[in-house]
């Protein structure tokens, strides 16, 4: 038998086998996939948004999903049609007609990537603006601390029986004047805080627990006290950074109430896995209630909010303003 003929009997199996494989690869493939809901597919892995800014982000994940895919379709079925129709015949040796300088194709592969930058980052930019976007007087106002390994809560809040005031407590000299003018007066406020081993007593979850109400706008000052770490609440669908000597700030406004899941986000160093928290989010009645508790457990004030902004920062910032 000659080579070309063995070689076509070696590939007859092979062929006879494809169907098969496919079929096969299908079968798991749907077996794998009863379990999910379908309810869930148009979120695309992403959790069910719990705040009024979460469907903006989840929105912009979405649109660019289906740009990446329509972009995808377009690249694979250009490769696909080139290998189908412009494959060299067994028949024939020849090098087929090569194509050079072509300035309509390199006008459009060089112009369509710049389109589709320039789209993204249109709508990227738009929704980071709205997000980051500060009101002038928000109802509640807690400063989450980040350190080394696990997470602290100021509420700057009129507490029943505490005296103090957030605008001039001295552990309060991290945060930048300009967003201590958005504190209520005379804030003696309180705090939670937590360590590696501190759990849920409700959940059972690790880490601390941050009260939340709902339906009411919350801003959160985010400083640290060592190292980079990074605030995640997951179905919050945001995340900002944590930074030693640079205050963020952004509010979101709860619109589902449970017990929800948040993490560091920055790998901050040998126990950053460690680095857990929870978010319970309650009616207003009862987040206030729950300053009180803790103002009757003793702990009023503020605990320290971390490495005050460097002077180069501040000048920074006050140019921008």
């Amino acid at each position: 038998m000659s080579p070309n003929g063995s070689d076509r009997s070696s590939r007859r199996p092979m062929r006879r086998k494809l169907p098969q494989v496919l079929t096969a690869g299908l079968i798991l493939a749907t077996a794998t996939g009863c379990s999910y809901n379908w309810e869930d597919f148009p979120r695309l892995g992403m959790p069910t948004p719990v705040t009024e800014e979460a469907p903006r982000i989840l929105s912009l994940w979405q649109g660019s999903w289906a740009a990446a895919l329509a972009t995808g379709v377009l690249v694979w079925g250009l490769i696909l049609w080139a290998t189908i129709f412009h494959r060299r015949s067994r028949t024939k040796v020849e090098v087929p007609p090569q194509t050079r300088y072509n300035m309509p194709i390199e006008a459009l592969y060089t112009v369509t990537p710049l389109i589709i930058v320039s789209v993204l980052f249109y709508f990227t930019a738009r929704d980071e603006s709205k997000l980051l976007e500060l009101s002038a007087k928000p109802a509640h106002t807690i400063n989450v601390v980040g350190y080394q390994w696990s997470w602290g809560f100021n509420y700057v809040e009129n507490v029943p029986g505490v005296t103090g005031d957030g605008k001039t407590d001295k552990n309060l000299a991290a945060i930048p004047d300009k967003y201590k003018e958005a504190f209520p007066a005379n804030a003696g406020g309180v705090y939670d805080y937590g360590i590696p081993g501190t759990r849920n007593p409700q959940t059972g979850n690790p880490g601390p627990t941050l009260w939340l109400p709902k339906g009411e706008k919350v801003r959160f000052v985010l400083t640290s006290r060592d190292v980079i770490h990074s605030f995640w609440v997951v179905p919050f669908l945001f995340k900002q950074d944590v930074i030693p000597g640079h205050t963020n700030v952004f509010e979101v406004t709860p619109t589902q109430e449970g017990t929800f899941l948040g993490k560091c986000a920055e790998l901050c160093g040998v126990d950053h896995s460690r680095m857990l928290f929870n978010v319970k989010v309650v009616s207003p009645e009862r987040y206030q209630q729950h300053l009180k508790e803790l103002a009757e457990k003793g702990q009023t004030g503020y605990i320290p909010s971390g490495i005050a902004q460097t002077d180069p920062a501040r000048n920074a910032e006050k140019k921008q303003l």
